[in-house]
């Protein structure tokens, strides 16, 4: 996957660009978005970010295949520093990116394609779009501060039901939830998403940026711990050869 980005009136809109495994994450696709994330973030022409996938999907999540062979070599003592690589680089830019961030989902998120959108402070989602998180039906734990972020932004017994159940939520479902802010017609989840975008860079650079600081800052360490404990079982759990019964 190479990560596309476009930069116009302030507005850098970064697109995953694997659309032939739908937009699937290797060890080197988590860096290079983390990469975008970070020179955009650096880019003093940058006022807002727009995240989206190309093609078809959005994300469907970790490449399964590259998994499986971290999970042998980890068992077999190949030295390892996160359970994909740059899986905890990608979060950490996440983290620390300090302007708006919008996702234009369009397709289906699965996996990390959808706990990512906890990081994103705006998210529209095309009406034909739908996601979910496999961890229970792979017999993995929960990852990206998942275990804490659904919660936080869905309440306790909706975040419980998805993680799981593993099922499908659907466009609508997820607005109603508070997943998304809103449905958008079928292949307009990217141009609303940049017109929102270009609203938001028209105001002050200083207020918007730090309005997400003192929002983010509500949550004080709680995403660290979080992402603590679900890496610690994560490298458990690869040291043992194989995922979970």
């Amino acid at each position: 996957m190479s990560v596309e980005i476009e930069i116009n009136d302030g507005v850098a809109v970064i697109t995953m660009n694997r659309p032939e495994r739908k937009n699937a994450f290797t060890r080197e696709q988590y860096e290079l978005l983390a990469n975008a994330l970070n020179a955009a973030d650096q880019d003093s022409e940058v006022r807002v970010a727009v995240l989206t996938g190309a093609g078809a999907a959005f994300s469907s999540g970790q490449d399964l295949k590259e998994m499986m062979e971290l999970a042998s070599g980890v068992a077999s003592g190949a030295p390892t520093t996160s359970k994909a690589g740059g899986f905890t680089v990608l979060l950490d830019a996440l983290e620390v990116f300090s302007k708006p961030l919008i996702a234009a989902v369009n397709g289906v998120a699965v996996g990390i394609g959808m706990t990512l959108l906890p990081f994103c402070d705006l998210v529209l989602i095309d009406e034909t779009a739908r996601m979910r998180v496999p961890f229970s039906e792979l017999g993995v734990p929960p990852e990206a501060a998942s275990s804490v972020l659904f919660a936080d932004r869905i309440g306790w017994q909706r975040a419980a039901e998805l993680l799981l159940t593993a099922r499908w939520v659907d466009a609508t479902e997820a607005v109603e939830i508070g997943l998304a802010l809103r449905t958008t017609p079928a292949g307009e989840a990217l141009s609303q998403a940049r017109e929102l975008a270009t609203t938001i860079a028209a105001k002050s650079a200083y207020s918007t940026r730090v309005i997400k600081q003192l929002m983010v800052a509500g949550r004080g360490s709680r995403t660290q711990e979080a992402r603590a404990r679900e890496e610690a079982l994560f490298a458990d759990l690869f040291r043992s050869g194989g995922f979970g019964g």
